[in-house]
């Protein structure tokens, strides 16, 4: 909201619109003429909310930029013994909007945006840690080069932090890449597993930015 108050757009793209737990969607509307909620898949529960508000649209794309299509491609067809040694031939795309999308919001997807291609990757191909690392932090600047071209907001994650039983502090970064500085910059902490379900081994919370550009 603080972004709708800097740009006024009068029209807004979501990307990673999820189950609207982390957009203040009414809000939103109530200040601008168009919503485009984007994910790869919206759950029927999400396309009922939203049916009755006419300023909001659903689109359905994939926001990697076909990099889930291009994985698949170069390693779904291999196996235990003939898996892809190298990633070099795997191109990592930069989203691709054809219509103004206003301001972008990118919600909670940055670090996710890698998640199901390394995921198969790791299945399908013998590549070692730190060319996988390059990987994704080539996927998360591609996404960030997308962003600076438009007017956008950027909330993410930046790192776990996980407290064992014994009390020992360890932080898993999540943001491998460079960030912008932007125009509007807050850090919280997401207490994302509030019912702690695994409170007696360990427990973590996110350290999260949002940025404005």
């Amino acid at each position: 909201m603080k972004a709708m108050e800097i740009h006024k757009p009068g029209r807004v793209t979501v990307l990673g619109s999820g189950w609207l737990l982390d957009l203040p969607l009414k809000e939103i509307t109530e200040v601008s003429e168009e919503v485009y909620l984007t994910d790869i898949v919206h759950a029927p529960e999400v396309i009922s909310q939203v049916s009755s508000v006419k300023q909001v649209k659903l689109v359905e794309d994939d926001i990697t930029g076909g990099l889930i299509k291009e994985v698949w491609m170069k390693a779904g067809r291999r196996l235990l013994f003939n898996k892809l040694r190298s990633l070099d031939d795997i191109i990592v795309p930069e989203y691709q909007i054809r219509e103004n999308p206003g301001m972008v919001i990118s919600l909670n997807i940055f670090t996710q945006l890698e998640s199901l291609p390394v995921e198969f990757l790791r299945k399908r191909a013998k590549i070692d840690e730190g060319r996988y690392y390059l990987f994704r932090k080539e996927i998360q600047k591609k996404h960030i080069d997308f962003l600076k071209k438009h007017r956008s907001v950027l909330i993410t994650d930046i790192c776990e932090v996980i407290t064992d039983s014994s009390g020992k502090v360890t932080e898993d970064i999540s943001v491998i890449t460079d960030l912008p500085e932007g125009k509007y910059r807050e850090e919280w902490t997401w207490h994302f597993d509030t019912k702690r379900s695994d409170y007696y081994n360990k427990r973590s919370v996110f350290k999260v930015v949002g940025l404005i550009f």
